[in-house]
């Protein structure tokens, strides 16, 4: 690290759980997050404040008005503008000596495959069952974790899916994809503003603390806000050793 970056960095790097080699770290990770809204609003920009040397962004949406509620990575004069670049925007200006890549597109099969494959850690921000299942298997696939994040209404959820450890479950083990779920989207059905800033930061703060390497993940946890009270419960979640996703890691794990 140069002198501005031992500046800018120095409340982390006075962390025991951090320190020199942990930010440096951070510096050289690689990051890919899904979704440029809600929750990626904060989880992309704390990732960007703490230093993740690169961070992709991928959404394929533009800004509305209906997102300047929440959506804190986009401003009222980026209205109609691609949500993927008005965040690079945001980040950058906020740390200009990280790469940010703005990808405006609906990533699927390989191309999305390719994307998670490049990362060290995934972060599902996305509104949609389609497109968590889609990144999980992905997650599956590479052996990249998943720093999932789901919010709506006045309740919101994160875990972490990391298929490294053997016991740990995957999103499919939560959320079979044979099983019906109600979609729930913010469009429908509201959101409460703050909410989305504590569920995305805690995405931020797990994907960092993978990275640096210190702490205990959320894996095999799921944590549920109820916001109305603000009260929190955690639930332990066990891998299902039939999931019709992460069943063949039997194999591969031993």
């Amino acid at each position: 690290m140069n002198d501005q970056q031992l500046l800018r960095y120095s409340r982390h790097i006075l962390l025991d759980e951090i320190g020199i080699e942990g930010q440096e770290r951070l510096l050289a990770a690689r990051v890919l997050v899904i979704g440029a809204g809600g929750l990626g609003s904060p989880a992309a920009f704390y990732l960007a404040s703490a230093g993740v040397g690169s961070i992709t962004l991928v959404d394929n949406d533009t800004v509305d008005l209906t997102n300047l509620q929440r959506q804190i990575l986009h401003t009222n004069d980026r209205i109609g503008q691609a949500k993927a670049a008005s965040g690079r925007m945001t980040m950058q200006a906020l740390n200009p000596g990280i790469d940010v890549v703005a990808l405006q597109e609906r990533v699927e099969g390989e191309r999305l495959q390719e994307l998670v494959a490049a990362a060290d850690v995934v972060l599902d921000c996305s509104d949609n069952f389609v497109t968590r299942h889609a990144v999980n298997r992905a997650c599956v696939t590479a052996g990249i974790p998943l720093v999932s994040g789901a919010a709506v209404r006045m309740d919101g959820q994160v875990s972490v899916f990391d298929v490294r450890q053997a016991h740990a479950p995957c999103y499919a083990c939560l959320f079979p994809p044979d099983q019906q779920f109600e979609e729930v989207q913010c469009a429908t059905m509201g959101v409460f503003a703050p909410l989305v800033g504590i569920i995305g930061t805690m995405q931020a703060a797990e994907a960092l603390k993978l990275i640096a390497g210190f702490g205990e993940s959320l894996a095999g946890r799921l944590l549920l806000l109820d916001a109305r009270n603000m009260e929190w419960t955690s639930i332990r979640i066990k891998r299902n050793l039939e999931c019709m996703v992460c069943a063949d890691r039997l194999d591969r794990d031993g």
